[in-house]
């Protein structure tokens, strides 16, 4: 229980900081920080475009993470000194001021201590997204879009960096489908929760009678495939489509078959990328989707057959987990958790941290009580 005497709060949330700092281990951070800063130094490195990025995302997630550690505490400090320089001189503004900064500590140290629940296999992955629309006909198409929205500026409100592989544009508006990746360390870990059937409920822009009108997208999200996964490929089990890149209404956007589709016979997983102009960069990213669809197909499989050997079932995540409805009132709530808000806009607007934590939290639950 969070305490409302100021010194006591802020002597909480310095044992909740210490505490996350045990488990994010800093040294070990530091040190692996002034490797990789002698390895970006190398002229030779971006000889390996993948790899030079891989590098740089990384060194730059450290130091932020760091960064982010060392500035909390200084914060803390800092209140500290406000709340009682604000009780010596009786100065209601300054301890008012003192207040709305320990508010806002204790919210950004609680979205930190969710970072350390994040121990599964992959969760320190980055993440591959890929939304479908589904029941709801043009409705579907412009809520898979205002999802990709909702994510995509998640991730710049992180400072994460995305990458949208691919895109296929419905006819009316909104689309069919697309696939994009969220370039960020424990991005598959922080998301996975999202995966399943988000359901909006608005009045359509679609029905020239201006009826309420209920539409359905599915969120898939799985980890991005590592060198150490070894998830190999023959030639011969892939078909290679290559197409010309198309925008909305079936514009094309460049003048070449740049976009490449890979069809995985074997599966019959088909994965499309067309945000390269190179047909060699194209073909290079569907392969890293594809690897990675099969790495979660192998995982899921792993995990029925040990729920089969330890006479369970299998759940998937997959099913409807989220409501959006804007109309005949507004409310954005989570059907796994319960928590629910009013804030419609604010949540569409990729402002859903809240959400994330709550279902972080909920599945290490579940997943404990299965174990």
């Amino acid at each position: 229980m969070t305490s409302t005497d100021p010194a006591a709060a802020i002597s909480e949330l310095s044992s909740t900081l210490e505490s996350v700092a045990a488990v994010l281990n800093p040294e070990a951070m530091s040190k692996e920080a002034d490797r990789l800063r002698e390895e970006a130094g190398d002229p030779g490195l971006w000889s390996d475009q993948e790899r030079g990025q891989a590098v740089t995302r990384r060194l730059s997630y450290l130091e932020g993470e760091l960064a982010r550690l060392d500035k909390l505490q200084r914060r803390l400090d800092d209140t500290k000194v406000m709340f009682e320089l604000a009780e010596s001189e009786n100065d209601a503004p300054m301890r008012a001021e003192a207040n709305a900064e320990l508010a806002a500590l204790r919210a950004e140290i609680d979205q930190l201590e969710i970072r350390t629940l994040l121990a599964g296999e992959y969760d320190a992955r980055e993440a591959l997204i890929s939304i479908n629309a589904q029941a709801g006909g043009a409705d579907a198409a412009d809520w898979a879009q205002n999802l990709q929205r909702m994510y995509l500026r998640w991730a710049e409100r992180h400072g994460y960096p995305s990458e949208v592989y691919y895109t296929s544009y419905a006819e009316e508006a909104g689309l069919k489908s697309t696939t994009f990746a969220i370039h960020a360390p424990y991005a598959y870990g922080t998301l996975r929760g999202e995966h399943g059937t988000h359901r909006m409920v608005r009045i359509s822009k679609y029905d020239n009678q201006g009826r309420r009108q209920t539409s359905f997208a599915g969120v898939d999200v799985i980890p991005v495939v590592e060198q150490a996964d070894h998830i190999n490929i023959p030639e011969d089990e892939i078909r290679v489509d290559v197409y010309r890149s198309s925008g909305p209404g079936g514009q094309g956007v460049n003048t070449t078959d740049s976009a490449v589709r890979l069809t995985h016979l074997p599966t019959g997983i088909v994965v499309s990328c067309q945000n390269e102009r190179s047909q060699m960069q194209n073909k290079a990213s569907a392969m890293a989707v594809l690897q990675a669809k099969l790495l979660e197909r192998k995982r899921e499989e792993q995990e029925a057959k040990l729920a089969n050997l330890r006479g369970e079932t299998t759940s998937s995540w997959g099913t409807q987990i989220r409501n959006y409805v804007l109309h005949p009132y507004q409310n954005v709530k989570d059907v796994r958790t319960g928590l629910e808000t009013s804030n419609t806009a604010a949540v569409l607007d990729g402002e859903i941290d809240d959400f994330i934590a709550a279902e972080i939290r909920w599945l290490r639950t579940q997943e404990s009580a299965a174990s």
